[in-house]
Parts: C-alpha cells; sequence; structure tokens
C-alpha cells in the first residue's frame, strides 16, 4: 500500500460548461494505491477550488469540489483486463497509471448541473434582462399581443370621456 498526497495543476479546465474547476487551478490527491489481485486499486479524495456562473442569474460563483475516487486499474494479462470491455476497465500501460480520466469523471459528475448563486435566486427579468434580485419589488412589463395592438387603442380609457 502506498499513500499519495499531492496538490497538481491541471492544463484542461475539469467540469461542465457552467461550473468548473479552472485551468492552471490546483487540484488536491488524497490517494491511496493498494496492489490487489487483479491490479491496483486507487482510492481516496480529490478536491479542488470551482468556478462558474449561477445559471438563473449568471453571477460569479465559488464554491469547492470534493469527491471520493475508486478506481481499479488492471494489470497487463489479467484476468480483468482479458475478460472486460476495453472502455470499461483502466489499465496500467508501462508501470504507469494515468488518473487524469478518472480524476475528470469524478469531479465532473460530482458538480452540480445547474449551479445556483443561492437556492432561491431569482433570475433575470425576461424582458428587460434586469436582475430580479436588485429590481424594484413587483417589477413587471406590459406585453400586449400584437395582434390586438391596433384594439388597444381604439378602447384606450380617454379621461375626458369620463366626465
Amino acid at each position: 500500500m502506498r499513500e499519495v498526497h499531492r496538490a497538481i495543476t491541471p492544463a484542461p479546465r475539469i467540469g461542465l460548461d457552467m461550473i468548473a474547476i479552472p485551468a492552471g487551478s490546483d487540484v488536491d490527491l488524497d490517494l491511496r494505491l493498494e496492489a490487489v489481485s487483479e491490479g491496483v486499486l486507487v482510492t481516496g479524495c480529490v478536491s479542488g477550488e470551482t468556478e462558474g456562473q449561477c445559471v438563473r442569474c449568471l453571477e460569479p460563483i465559488a464554491g469547492t469540489a470534493s469527491v471520493y475516487v475508486t478506481e481499479l486499474y488492471a494489470y497487463p494479462n489479467s484476468a480483468t483486463e482479458q475478460t472486460t470491455d476495453a472502455e470499461d476497465i483502466h489499465r496500467i500501460v508501462d508501470d504507469k497509471i494515468d488518473l487524469e480520466q478518472a480524476v475528470v469523471d469524478a469531479v465532473a459528475l460530482d458538480l452540480p448541473n445547474t449551479p445556483l448563486c443561492r437556492p432561491d435566486c431569482p433570475g433575470l427579468c425576461p424582458e428587460c434582462g434586469i436582475r430580479l434580485d436588485l429590481a424594484e419589488p413587483g417589477h413587471q412589463h406590459e406585453v400586449i399581443d400584437p395582434r390586438w395592438a391596433g384594439l388597444a387603442s381604439k378602447f384606450a380609457e380617454d379621461p375626458e370621456s369620463k366626465k
């Protein structure tokens, strides 16, 4: 058994469109590598600082992604390697383990698909685009169906007609 505690700086961005660990940001690996009969079992925690945007109001948000990983890397010519499809198992190549795809997959699956700045974020006004939490209470726009717009002028209330 071997324990690895290391901070790495991955070149690509890790995550989804709206939230991710940015490129060049540190990713902390606290891993345990164990030799098992079929290969090397890698378990541990991967964590890093995230940056993104709220999907409702597009405000910047920051947080931390911390995910537990468990992956088996098969020895060359092991029974696991021979009986499992190539895309279903990680392999040890030239006595090295490539953790990149496992880390990318684990972090991406842990991040929210729709990140929010806060659970009750009202978002943006669909008419003018102002953030609704900054707008005055009751912010709304009167929308008249263009097919009826001509009639609106005919039936508009004239203050003099009420006299």
